[in-house]
């Protein structure tokens, strides 16, 4: 991330999330800056992947206010969909068509949502399968395609949206091993790309070689958040400490 970048691009303030008499979230507090990498930690059922949902409104927040460039989205009046064209998400499952190829599995949400013509839906969907390494693959079904080259698709489709941020829910938890470098491989380009994302993985490698801030949650809260040297060298909270020396 640039230094002297500092413009905000996503604000959480005060965020709160219950299903029933289950509070998920109970007052987290995150500003994200343009061209930042942050990578969100913790066990599971910490609530990070409910926090990355709200970002989105996947999940309505039952408290508390989030920002995205300045537009409040929690606000009754936000056309939700205007700031969803602006973010991307890439999940665990890949949800593709499975009738449709890769590349008409990228170009369908730009004609859809974006109104590209067919022709520029096309070349964005080439430009961006290049870009994920699947160039040679662009006219496979997903059935054709190994889990990782899936979730580079995934990851193609959503960046021919032209994001200003990405979204990344544990995006390698359902590939097998040796799938998962190649995917953690595109994201990391992605962020030497000075892409704005926030990411919830358990791949600590990557939180350490690529995040420019590691934060740590558990119970709903946010427990401890720094540098990725900071947080995993140094950690402050016992309860860091004690994640961190399980996953080592």
């Amino acid at each position: 991330m640039s230094e002297s970048n500092n413009e905000i691009v996503v604000r959480i303030e005060d965020l709160h999330k219950s299903f029933d008499d289950n509070e998920v979230l109970r007052g987290i507090d995150l500003a994200v800056r343009r061209g930042e990498v942050v990578v969100i930690l913790g066990p599971s059922g910490s609530g990070k992947s409910t926090m990355l949902r709200c970002v989105n409104l996947l999940e309505k927040p039952t408290g508390g206010r989030i920002f995205f460039e300045d537009t409040e989205i929690t606000a009754k009046k936000t056309d939700i969909n205007a700031v969803r064209a602006k973010v991307g998400m890439v999940f665990q499952n890949f949800n593709l068509f499975p009738h449709l190829t890769a590349k008409k599995n990228v170009m369908l949400a730009q004609q859809k949502v974006l109104k590209r013509s067919r022709e520029e839906a096309e070349r964005v969907a080439v430009d961006q399968l290049t870009r994920v390494g699947l160039g040679d693959r662009i006219d496979y079904k997903p059935s054709e395609l190994s889990g990782g080259q899936q979730q580079r698709v995934a990851i193609a489709r959503a960046l021919a949206m032209d994001p200003h941020v990405m979204l990344f829910d544990e995006a390698t938890s359902a590939l097998d091993p040796e799938l998962v470098r190649d995917v953690l491989g595109v994201m990391k380009e992605l962020a030497k790309g000075g892409m704005t994302m926030m990411v919830v993985t358990h791949e600590m490698g990557f939180a350490r070689d690529v995040a420019d801030r590691v934060i740590f949650m558990d119970g709903g809260v946010i427990v401890e958040e720094g540098t990725p040297e900071a947080v995993f060298d140094n950690p402050q909270s016992d309860r860091t400490k004690d994640f961190l020396g399980h996953i080592s």
